[in-house]
């Protein structure tokens, strides 16, 4: 018996050990193999995310992760927001002076927003397991709906309409999945 508790008493160590020298986990700083950026140049792609500005001059889009703007009419791309991070679904505002996006930059994917040059990107939504994608502003600019993503025994799962303030918050449950296997859909404006 004496052994047994010596053994889990050392496995109970090991494991809180392991647990406090652990560092927090930062997509934006990987470590491993080391990387390389590489410099491309493109035409056209595919499984993209599109949206128009109110005005109908500017259109956003996503291409491998980052991103573009561009007129509409046709011309060169700006990357208006790259890096290690995945960020896709850019959503002009009402007013078309903000973008929401989805991004895993805060370790999982939530809704961020920033100006529409890129500029002042910050984390709208602080989902910490399930994962939010596909928002649309609601008309006032103020608020915007999010699917909120959950998953069982099945890859595909599905989804609930979640509302939340542009000043952040835990958001208001507009839908309840019917169960872990019927999907809701995307939200749309």
């Amino acid at each position: 018996m004496t052994r047994i508790l010596y053994l889990l008493s050392l496995l109970l160590t090991t494991a809180l050990s392991a647990q406090t020298d652990k560092k927090k986990w930062d997509v934006s700083a990987p470590e491993g193999l080391p990387y390389t950026d590489v410099a491309f140049t493109l035409t056209e792609g595919t499984w993209m995310n599109l949206d128009v500005s109110p005005d109908g001059k500017t259109i956003a889009f996503d291409l491998l992760g980052d991103i573009y703007t561009m007129p509409i009419g046709g011309g060169d791309a700006t990357c208006i927001r790259s890096g290690i991070a995945w960020e896709v679904q850019p959503r002009f505002s009402p007013d078309g002076k903000q973008l929401l996006f989805t991004s895993d930059a805060g370790g999982g994917d939530n809704i961020w927003v920033m100006q529409a040059d890129g500029a002042k990107p910050r984390q709208g939504t602080t989902e910490s397991f399930r994962l939010l994608k596909s928002s649309a502003w609601m008309p006032d600019g103020q608020y915007f709906v999010a699917r909120k993503h959950f998953t069982s025994t099945r890859s595909l799962g599905a989804g609930e309409m979640w509302l939340y303030h542009l000043s952040g918050g835990d958001g208001i449950q507009l839908t309840k999945r019917k169960n872990d296997q019927q999907d809701v859909n995307e939200p749309q404006r």
